[in-house]
């Protein structure tokens, strides 16, 4: 018995068809080509730039990249990152939830908490916070208009560490704010109705059910804000906090030596920036499982 003639459109699918299509790449035309020459003249003039530069004194550079006050300084830029993405998490998942609430008032408070922080620059809070003592002698707790319980002098309690925390943890405390509600907002409300028929109270439904579904939108943007604030203690030097840049800038105020110098700070921010992008990623997919697109394969027909 003869068989029908083979046609394209009676071949079976070959089972790498879909990896074939999603791996299809458009030819490279001659503005590529180009724009990859450009780049690579850059590229190269840049590297001559600053690697023939006298004037960049890398010996000097690498005389001071393990000194010890540097480090000191870059323990002291990581502690701040830290503490200060602790504390604005925490105030801005407080506030996310007042903002999110029926309960008025502490809307107003949650608005206006994040209007008067995002509304001013970083280093005025911080200056406003270590200088804290001119406008509150003393901090005290207790009923108002009455013998306070206890009390101390500020300027004992708010230290330039103390005033870089609050000013670093307020602050991001306000960003962190519209991160967890966008995150949280970002949850079905049938995800919430769900738990709520399987008898779970709203403290296990948010903590079991929405936060880990938020995750994946919260992850992203607050890696960011890591980033920026592993930055943004650099303003920090300015109440005379020993941080990084603090450091370098002791150092160079003896020795003269300030691109070098600025070149040993730029070297560690790059290296902690780095490593933060390494976590964003890893927890990025992390939250990401199940959500990603995977090209399906065509199955030949068995016979």
């Amino acid at each position: 018995m003869s068989s029908l003639p083979m046609t394209p459109d009676s071949l079976p699918p070959s089972p790498h068809a879909a990896d074939d299509v999603a791996q299809a790449r458009y030819p490279v035309g001659p503005a590529r080509r180009l724009a990859s020459v450009a780049l690579a003249i850059v590229a190269l003039g840049l590297a001559w730039f600053l690697i023939g530069n006298p004037r960049f004194e890398w010996p000097v550079v690498a005389n001071y990249l393990f000194a010890p006050a540097v480090l000191e300084g870059l323990g002291v830029t990581l502690l701040l990152t830290v503490i200060g993405m602790v504390v604005g998490t925490l105030v801005g998942t407080i506030a996310a939830l007042l903002l999110m609430s029926d309960y008025r008032p502490g809307r107003w408070a949650a608005n206006t908490y994040l209007w008067a922080f995002r509304a001013t620059p970083l280093m005025i809070q911080l200056l406003f916070w270590y200088n804290l003592a001119y406008l509150l002698p003393t901090i005290s707790i207790g009923l108002p208009f009455a013998e306070p319980w206890v009390q101390w002098r500020t300027i004992d309690v708010i230290s330039p560490f103390t005033a870089a925390i609050l000013g670093l943890g307020l602050a991001e405390g306000a960003y962190m704010a519209e991160i967890m509600r966008a995150g949280l907002l970002s949850v079905d409300q049938r995800q919430h109705d769900a738990a709520k028929a399987i008898g779970m109270t709203p403290r296990q439904s948010f903590f079991r059910i929405i936060v880990p579904q938020a995750m994946r939108f919260i992850i992203p943007p607050t890696g960011n804000q890591v980033i920026s604030m592993a930055k943004a203690t650099a303003l920090v030097s300015v109440i005379a906090m020993n941080d990084l840049l603090f450091a370098v800038q002791s150092i160079y105020n003896r020795t003269y030596e300030i691109v070098p110098l600025l070149l040993v700070a730029v070297f560690w921010y790059l290296v902690v920036i780095t490593c933060l992008y390494a976590v964003q990623s890893r927890l990025e997919r992390h939250y990401a499982r199940g959500h990603q697109r995977i090209a399906a394969t065509v199955e030949a027909p068995t016979a």
